[in-house]
This record gives structure tokens, sequence and C-alpha cells, in this order.
């Protein structure tokens, strides 16, 4: 099977998805950057937008994902780290009545081992494919 990366000397891409929403930066910002929002296109948690704030999301069958934020910069970017290895970050940018809005999710390594015992690069690649499901659950969300 053909790999869907490029490793480069013991690194794996970051995930990154950018597409524009037909909504306002402070309605996808409240998606984002709420625990309420952030339930209702990707994980249930305790977020809080407070840059230091411990948290856990919801993982479902993995249990509950330690967390930490990192960035807060409102309405234009949110930062976590998320379990041991990675970082999630949210860019929005307004243009005009839309929004530009980036997932990077960094943190891969071809030598590192999820919490679950599985490699960077296989869950890497399961999880660009969920990432794309999950953009589009944001929004449906926020152009409704």
């Amino acid at each position: 099977m053909e790999k869907q990366h490029t490793e480069v000397q013991g690194h794996i891409p970051e995930i990154r998805q950018t597409l524009i929403l037909k909504a306002s930066i402070e309605k996808v910002w409240n998606a984002v950057a709420t625990a309420e929002g952030i339930a209702t296109w990707f994980m249930p948690s305790d977020f809080q937008p407070i840059e230091g704030h411990e948290f856990h999301l919801e993982a479902g069958p993995f249990g509950k994902s330690p967390c930490k934020v990192t960035v807060i910069d409102r309405p234009n970017k949110l930062s976590f780290n998320w379990g041991k290895d990675w970082v999630l970050t949210f860019e929005l940018i307004a243009l005009d009545d839309t929004t530009e809005f980036t997932l990077i999710h960094s943190g891969w390594d071809v030598d590192s081992i999820t919490e679950s015992g599985e490699t960077h690069a296989i869950v890497r690649d399961r999880m660009a494919m969920g990432w794309v499901g999950m953009v589009d659950k944001l929004r449906k969300l926020v152009e409704a």
C-alpha cells in the first residue's frame, strides 16, 4: 500500500486543511473556541479559551485525552497541545462575509508511538482522512 504522506529524515508532515466558510469570523470562532461548539463538530471536552487551561477531549474508545491551551488570539488563532505529542491549531482570517479556516495538526514523528500503541505514521494517515469529515461537520454547523 502506498503511503499518503512523505517522510523526510524522521519527520512526518503536519495535517493542514484550509477552507472558506460562508460565515462570519465570530461565528466560526464560537464554533472552534467554545466547549459547546467543539462538541458539535469534533469531540466533547471541558475546553475553555484561556491560555494555560488544561482540559480533556472525550476521545470515545481512546478515553480522555489530556490537552493544554497554548495560544488564544481571539478571533484569529487558537492552539493547544493534544496528548503527549500533538499540537492542534485553528487559524481564522476574515474575508468580507466569509472566513478562511485552517486546521493544522502537527507533532508527527516516525519514531514516536501514540498512547494507544500505534506508530505516528499509521495514525497520521487515518487522522488526515478523519479531519476531512470533521471540517465538513464544522462547515455544516457554521453555514446553517
